[in-house]
């Protein structure tokens, strides 16, 4: 964990700076996560990166857990957290791996986060175990199978070169299948006409 906290202070800068390749997609995204939402949520982000989308969905809920194991990821987030006068997210540097709920919560986000476990089904097990009956995990995934699957044998060596983290290459339908066979309905699949994300709502039964 630590050379991947690593590589993601270092590029923690440029990311900030990096625009939203289809803003379209982005906005449906929003629209659809908000209308799952209530004043009263409380939300789980894992992988929050630099807090944009905690921060847009912020008005929308109760309060939001915002988690990233780079503390040059979230320096910036509390920079535009406190620009934006927004008070009811806390962002917290610890990994995925040792985030400890107390108490059930109503949604997790994990935006181009799952791609990047090692282990991503113990993962969503604890994702489901950290909802409440009827709470619902919101993710943006990237899956690399569906067209790159090159990246199965690029990726490690990337890795060791210290260019890029770990990559998990899966696709969707794989995906989908990890999801559900922890025990999650799937509420909603889409994926955009531009990028290699498939955006999924899905459901712990009540």
């Amino acid at each position: 964990m630590e050379a991947e906290a690593k590589f993601w202070d270092k590029v923690a800068p440029r990311y900030s700076k990096k625009p939203i390749d289809d803003v379209p997609a982005y906005e449906h995204k929003r629209r659809i996560t908000q209308s799952v939402m209530t004043p009263e949520s409380e939300v789980l982000e894992l992988g929050c990166g630099t807090g944009s989308t905690a921060l847009i969905h912020a008005p929308f809920a109760k309060h939001i857990r915002a988690t990233d194991i780079s503390d040059g990821m979230l320096n910036i987030a509390r920079d535009k957290a406190k620009a934006k006068n927004i008070s009811n997210v806390d962002f917290e540097t610890v990994s995925v791996e040792d985030i400890k709920v107390e108490n059930p919560v109503d949604m997790i986000m994990a935006h181009s986060l799952i791609h990047l476990l090692e282990d991503k089904q113990t993962v969503l097990k604890q994702i489901y175990n950290w909802l409440k009956p009827g709470g619902v995990l919101v993710t943006s995934t990237v899956c690399m199978g569906d067209s790159l699957g090159f990246f199965k044998y690029i990726g490690p060596v990337g890795k060791m070169l210290g260019l890029m983290p770990h990559l998990d290459v899966f696709t969707t339908e794989e995906l989908v299948h990890s999801i559900q066979a922890t025990g999650f309905e799937i509420d909603y699949k889409w994926r955009p006409e531009k990028g290699h994300s498939v955006f999924i709502i899905a459901k712990k039964p009540e």
